[in-house]
């Protein structure tokens, strides 16, 4: 959609085509904006649980889920229209339908049939689901802004960011929560001090770790409080292991949403190993004229990073020659993991630095701390950063923050470190205290 608005800004004629019937994409209906939300509300109920270390009583207090979501439900409509209507001033074509390619320069829709000389293909990715027995008995990360009502008893299989951000919601608001991972860590593609300060500090507030499992079997019991068996066999172990919830969560992974393109009707067009179709710094395809970017694209599957490569997409080709270079540079994009504690994350981590520069060339500072938010409380959630560092001017190449208000304070850091910033440029700042 970021590409569609601005490239009708500049006069072309253009149509964007949905199949969904709601207009934003995973961020907008099934992502960011609701998952957003939902922390937000967890992260209230957690500020009440603190208050009392503040001298604020709060004599009683309740957690209504289905208010939440269907506050939650029309606040994204309330986004979908502005979407819609963003469109229609734009004058940019809004076609109800699921596209598939005729040829390199026509789009099917329905029984309509559209050419256009540049077609981007888009189309996001969705939730992978463990090909087990019973596997459709679980929700994945779509499916869990469907529930009704709070789960009490919660199994969420797989450690990436999701089930990390979805176990840490459901265990603040209230439920009994597990999670199945299948190492001894969390967070792997991320560094070390995240995924390992999460971990600890996830154990302390209650959440259950099954590590080195992996999940074989779920079955249903109609009737029964927890209706659903997950079974797991765990590394070592002798024999598989089982246990009763009434939520399973898959968060094994997403794919890219390429099945109903006909990609065959432009063989130029070709996906790499991991399903995501290939194209070249600029966005382009093997096929001249079809660009593609976004989650099908695979790199940073972040929605401000498709409307960047959108936006820049659009000026390169409609824009004229000021902006005949266009294109998004994809080093040191920040990116936030809405866990509890929060963590951000830009640049190299530690393994990665040490692979692109090699041990001796690069240095790291670490320091961990409690937040002065929890001087009252008798418990003190960590607050950890790393930086990391190479080269004689020590320019940083990897930063990597978790704790209380680290989710907002990224975005400083990210503009400097797209800056070039160096370790002496970040001890010439003078501190603001206290924070």
């Amino acid at each position: 959609m970021a590409c569609a608005r601005r490239a009708a800004s500049y006069g072309a004629k253009v149509a964007v085509i949905e199949g969904s019937g709601r207009l934003g994409g995973t961020c907008v209906n099934v992502g960011c904006v609701p998952k957003k939300v939902m922390f937000n509300g967890a992260s209230i109920v957690e500020a009440i649980e603190d208050a009392k270390h503040y001298g604020i009583t709060v004599d009683k207090h309740s957690f209504d889920w289905g208010f939440l979501k269907h506050a939650r439900d029309e606040y994204v409509k309330r986004l979908n229209g502005i979407y819609e209507r963003n469109l229609n001033k734009e004058n940019v074509e809004y076609i109800d339908g699921t596209a598939s390619f005729v040829s390199s320069t026509e789009i099917k829709v329905n029984d309509d049939v559209f050419k256009a000389s540049h077609i981007l293909i888009a189309t996001g990715g969705h939730p992978v689901i463990p090909k087990i027995e019973g596997s459709e008995h679980g929700i994945d990360s779509d499916r869990f802004f469907d529930l009704e009502t709070q789960p009490k008893k919660v199994a969420v299989v797989g450690s990436g960011y999701i089930g990390i951000e979805l176990a840490g919601i459901f265990h603040a608001l209230g439920s009994d929560v597990t999670v199945f991972t299948r190492t001894e860590h969390i967070l792997r593609h991320h560094d070390s001090i995240i995924g390992d300060t999460m971990l600890a500090e996830m154990k302390r507030q209650g959440i259950k770790f099954e590590h080195n499992s992996s999940a074989q079997a779920l079955k249903r019991t109609h009737g029964a409080e927890l209706p659903l068996e997950l079974s797991w066999e765990v590394a070592g172990a002798d024999k598989p292991a089982s246990a009763a919830y009434d939520c399973v969560l898959w968060a094994i992974g997403r794919t890219p949403n390429t099945r109903a393109l006909n990609l065959a009707s432009v063989p130029g067009v070709v996906l790499n190993k991991t399903g995501h179709i290939v194209a070249d710094e600029y966005q382009n395809t093997g096929v001249k004229g079809v660009y593609s970017l976004g989650d099908v694209f695979g790199k940073s599957e972040l929605t401000p990073v498709a409307i960047a490569a959108g936006r820049r997409l659009a000026d390169r080709l409609f824009g004229g020659e000021r902006f005949a270079g266009s294109k998004l540079d994809y080093a040191n994009i920040p990116t936030v993991i809405f866990g509890h504690p929060p963590a951000g994350t830009i640049g190299l981590t530690e393994e990665q630095a040490k692979k692109q520069y090699g041990a001796e060339a690069i240095k790291v500072y670490q320091t961990r701390f409690t937040n002065m938010y929890n001087a009252l409380t008798p418990f003190k959630p960590p607050t950890a950063m790393k930086l990391i560092v190479t080269g004689a001017d020590e320019k940083v190449v990897g930063l990597h923050i978790i704790g209380r208000g680290c989710d907002e304070m990224l975005q400083g850091f990210g503009v400097a470190i797209k800056m070039g910033a160096t370790k002496r440029d970040f001890d010439n700042c003078v501190a603001i205290h206290p924070t």
